[in-house]
């Protein structure tokens, strides 16, 4: 069987973007340190469970992106799942916005030493880099999770293009 050529057609990716909107999705935040130990982190909704035994997730980032980068460098990343007060954190984070790390509080994680969001996060996961495999512009980084924590909260939900709650 012969695969089908990737479609580079306008309307094709738009469609693709327009289907991945109506998928709702938690937001995350993630972070990583650079060689220098420089912070770096990008907002997130692709993020999803491998395995429980042992813990493994996977996030995809864009190939270009520096926190990419800096999860390639140290080996390791953190994930920071927004609480539905975290959208100014999804916001920055998303952008192109310089020095990002200063206008928030975070604190090292014990185990890999990634920025952990203290006030924008209501749980948080610390990975070791598993795997990594290039999928056109972006990598699939699978993490193995050393630890997590977690209070209670109600999640940041994106869909549609926008922000809402999951209130419980």
């Amino acid at each position: 069987m012969t695969a089908a050529p990737v479609s580079r057609d306008v309307t094709a990716v738009q469609g693709f973007r327009d289907l991945m909107s109506a998928f709702p999705t938690g937001v995350s935040v993630i972070t990583a340190l650079d060689a220098d130990g420089a912070p770096h982190g990008m907002t997130c909704t692709s993020l999803t469970s491998v395995a429980a035994d042992p813990p493994t997730l996977l996030v995809c980032l864009n190939l270009r992106s520096g926190t990419l980068a800096a999860v390639r460098d140290s080996g390791g990343f953190a994930v920071n799942l927004l609480h539905t007060n975290g959208k100014r954190a999804a916001e920055l984070f998303s952008s192109a916005a310089p020095e990002r790390f200063t206008r928030l509080p975070w604190r090292p994680s014990a185990e890999v030493g990634a920025p952990l969001l203290v006030e924008d996060a209501f749980a948080t996961a610390e990975c070791v880099v598993a795997g990594l495999h290039v999928v056109e512009d972006h990598a699939i980084v699978i993490g193995k999770v050393v630890d997590v924590g977690q209070r209670e909260d109600d999640p940041l939900l994106y869909g549609f293009r926008s922000f809402s709650s999951w209130e419980r």
